[in-house]
C-alpha cells in the first residue's frame, strides 16, 4: 500500500477542489492503492497557509510531515481567472525537496466551466523547480466540476468518461510511486551546493 497525500489547492472553504481531492482519495482506497491511515487530504481552504514569508507558518509543520511521509502527491489546482490560484502557488513556496523531491505528482486542473488547462501548464512550468516534484506525463482536468463526481454512480456520460480517466491516471500514479521509491532512496540530497534547482 502507498502513502498518498492529496492537496486541495483552493483558498476557499468547502471548495469544489476539496470535493475532487476527497473523491480521488476515496477512489484510491477502492482501487487498493492506499488506506485511510496511509492517505490524507491537505485542504488549503480549510486550514490555509499564511502568505509566505510569515513569522507563523500556520499548519505547515503538519503538512510537511504528511508530505514527507508520502510516496506520491496529487495536486488539485483550481483555475481562477485563467491561472493557478494563489493558495496553491503559495503552497509551492513552502514546499521543498525535503517533502517532495523525486516523488511522482499527478496534476488535476479544476474548472467550473470548460477550462482547467491553464493551472496544469503553469504548475508544470515552474512549481517543481526547487521542490523537485516529478510530475507524471498524465494529468486530469475536471471541467464543469459542479456537475460531476457528486454521487457514487456517474450522473452523465461526461461523468462516466471522467471516472474512467481517473482510474487510468491513478493506476499510473501508483506505478510511478513504486518505481521511484528506490530511486529516491539512492539520491544524496544533502549537498548544499545543489539546494535549489537551476
Amino acid at each position: 500500500m502507498l502513502n498518498i497525500a492529496l492537496v486541495a489547492g483552493s483558498g476557499r472553504n468547502n471548495s469544489q477542489s476539496g470535493k475532487v481531492a476527497r473523491f480521488l482519495r476515496q477512489r484510491l482506497m477502492q482501487l487498493e492503492q492506499t488506506t485511510d491511515e496511509l492517505s490524507c487530504v491537505i485542504d488549503l481552504g480549510l486550514a490555509p497557509l499564511p502568505l509566505w514569508p510569515a513569522e507563523d507558518a500556520g499548519p505547515w509543520n503538519l503538512y510537511s510531515k504528511q508530505l514527507s511521509n508520502a510516496d506520491a502527491i496529487v495536486i488539485v489546482a483550481p483555475e481562477w481567472n485563467g491561472m493557478a490560484c494563489p493558495a496553491i502557488k503559495n503552497f509551492f513556496i513552502y514546499a521543498s525537496k525535503t517533502e517532495l523531491a523525486h516523488k511522482p505528482g499527478l496534476l488535476v486542473g479544476v474548472s467550473s466551466g470548460a477550462g482547467g488547462a491553464y493551472p496544469i501548464s503553469e504548475l508544470r512550468a515552474s512549481s517543481y523547480k526547487n521542490c523537485r516534484l516529478c510530475y507524471v506525463p498524465e494529468h486530469l482536468i475536471v471541467r464543469q466540476v459542479e456537475k460531476v463526481l457528486n454521487t457514487p454512480e456517474p450522473s452523465s456520460e461526461d461523468d462516466q468518461r471522467l471516472r474512467g480517466r481517473i482510474d487510468y491516471d491513478l493506476d499510473i500514479l501508483g506505478k510511478y510511486a513504486r518505481a521511484l521509491k528506490p530511486v529516491r532512496a539512492s539520491i544524496d540530497m544533502s549537498n548544499p551546493a545543489f539546494a535549489n534547482g537551476m
